[in-house]
């Protein structure tokens, strides 16, 4: 039987101007896994499951551009209000800046094959000011890094 190969997602991330925001929301009142990690509730549960579990990310997009991710660590089944089942994605706290890529609006989230996924920027880009994220988007699209 093959081993599963690695697989990541990659969503909006909605209502955050930027990095800074995410890990500001995740500290003061995102919603919390059982174990105290964060964790991100979403309405399809992956497919994928064994693949993403095997080191997967979720890849954050501001303002149409990937700029950071976080390792999914588990899946946890949620029930909405109106009983509907949920999954949530169980996060790893540390937030992990990555290179910029642009990407299209979509709605959900989409699995990244890890050739497409944006690399992690390294400590001493990750300590710089960042750029705004229109820029950051402009100079992915011209291919600068």
């Amino acid at each position: 039987m093959a081993m599963a190969e690695r697989i990541h997602l990659v969503k909006l991330c909605v209502g955050a101007d930027g990095v800074e925001d995410l890990i500001a929301w995740q500290a003061h009142g995102a919603e919390r896994a059982p174990c105290g990690r964060p964790m991100h509730v979403t309405r399809m549960w992956p497919r994928r499951e064994a693949e993403l579990l095997d080191g997967g990310s979720l890849y954050w997009v501001f303002r149409g551009v990937i700029l950071a991710r976080q390792r999914v660590v588990g899946l946890e089944r949620r029930v909405a209000g109106d009983g509907t089942s949920r999954c949530g994605l169980v996060l790893d706290p540390q937030v992990v800046r990555t290179e910029a890529a642009p990407r299209r609006p979509f709605q959900g989230w989409r699995y990244l094959e890890p050739a497409e996924a944006p690399r992690d920027l390294t400590a001493a880009a990750a300590g710089e000011a960042p750029l705004p994220p229109a820029m950051q988007a402009a100079l992915a699209e011209l291919g600068v890094r």
